[in-house]
């Protein structure tokens, strides 16, 4: 949790504007603080689905996070890379969404293939930073795909 803190708190440092030390009279604005949807997906109960069903099914996966990130909805995903570890034990990714609502990430989520197939489950908390990087609201000017 320390270690969480403290990277939040450095990224946060980096992400201020800077301001030319001559001009000591300027004060720092504030950072705006906003509202995304963190989701962290976990094994669902219906896992067991043939090898060639499961990779469709994670295609699937995939290109709709493609999408989603396209439209400027998801800014964040991926998987977890450690397997045993028993903190984070079933952890299988996260994304994070830029939403309005918990409605429409609920909304969104049912889209997944993975989620719609049983073979994942997810849960949903609001998550807050400061919207610069890749947490700019909006598409993104660029795709990463």
């Amino acid at each position: 949790m320390k270690r969480t803190i403290a990277i939040f708190l450095v990224i946060s440092i980096m992400n201020q504007p800077s301001f030319s030390q001559k001009d000591s009279t300027s004060k720092m604005p504030e950072p705006q603080i906003r509202q995304y949807w963190f989701v962290l997906l976990t094994p669902g109960s219906n896992r067991s689905q043939d090898s060639v069903t499961a990779a469709k099914i994670q295609m699937g996966h995939l290109g709709n996070i493609r999408k989603l990130y396209l439209e400027g909805k998801i800014k964040v995903a991926g998987p977890f890379g450690e397997e045993g570890d028993p903190i984070a034990a079933g952890w299988q990714g996260i994304f994070i969404f830029d939403c309005p609502t918990r409605d429409e990430v609920e909304k969104l989520l049912k889209t997944d293939p993975a989620i719609a197939a049983g073979r994942m489950i997810y849960h949903i908390k609001p998550w807050y930073t400061v919207p610069t990087g890749s947490f700019e609201p909006g598409k993104p000017k660029a795709s990463l795909f």
